[in-house]
């Protein structure tokens, strides 16, 4: 719509009308939601008149535009959909007290491993009884030639050492060393040609069998049994096993004429 003016040349003359048309703003907005790529963008309410936007300002809005999610966000969200109710993984201290309990639970096997196989062959030597003494008591005797490099006899050590514990109030337990010259004429009587090597005595003295070698253990511990028990002979009397060579041996003399090492 237009105003008509009048002018001293009586000439009439159009000049616009600026009042903006009430569908305006609904146009405006509808540019924004055609835009292809979303972003923000200001939206300022036009106003009908001149006069009212003189007293106020325009008021902006923000519209924003859907963006990538940061992984601070999502540890967030993650953290608050967590149940409450779940375990925790275990923390350090945890882990510090595992690991104690793990050590002294070595610890103790190791100890009681140490404590039932620890047994050295020279433990067996000096608890062993000397052969004079073994022949004159009146009691049955086992014999063992063995060598400190023989690995087999480090090997039995502790099962020898249990049998004697076992039966040494009444069986004389004896250790030769085949290292040791005193006891050549032994080596030849008996015929050690292995170690270890086990012979088994009466109570007068005489050899009722002997055993050679890694065996099972059983096969020491029913020949005592026997031979405490005083029986004619023994349920073992000859068998090999896995031996190291007498001729190994490394001669050497003793001083002490009552060492049977």
């Amino acid at each position: 719509m237009a105003r008509v003016a009048s002018n001293p040349l009586c000439l009439h003359r159009f000049r616009p009308y600026l009042q903006a048309s009430q569908s305006s703003p609904s146009l405006l907005k509808s540019t924004f939601h055609y835009q292809t790529k979303p972003r923000k963008f200001p939206t300022v309410s036009c106003q009908t008149s001149p006069e009212s936007s003189e007293t106020s300002t325009p008021a902006e809005k923000e519209v924003l535009e859907p963006g990538p999610v940061s992984d601070d966000t999502i540890r967030e969200d993650t953290g608050a959909s967590q149940d409450p109710g779940l375990p925790e993984f275990p923390n350090k201290d945890v882990n510090k007290r595992i690991a104690v309990v793990s050590l002294l639970a070595a610890a103790g096997l190791f100890l009681s491993s140490r404590l039932d196989f620890g047994v050295s062959l020279t433990d067996l030597s000096a608890a062993a009884l000397p052969y004079e003494e073994a022949l004159s008591n009146g009691k049955p005797t086992v014999v063992e030639f063995y060598a400190d490099w023989c690995e087999v006899c480090r090997e039995l050590a502790p099962d020898v050492y249990k049998v004697e514990q076992q039966y040494k109030d009444r069986v004389n337990f004896v250790l030769l060393n085949v290292d040791n010259t005193k006891w050549e004429q032994e080596l030849d009587e008996f015929g050690v040609e292995g170690i270890p090597h086990f012979a088994f005595l009466d109570r007068k003295g005489n050899e009722e069998g002997n055993v050679v070698g890694r065996l099972p253990g059983k096969y020491l511990l029913e020949n005592v049994e026997a031979l405490a028990r005083g029986e004619a002979s023994i349920p073992h009397a000859r068998v090999v096993g896995q031996y190291s060579s007498a001729e190994k041996r490394k001669v050497r003399s003793v001083v002490d004429p009552r060492s049977h090492g």
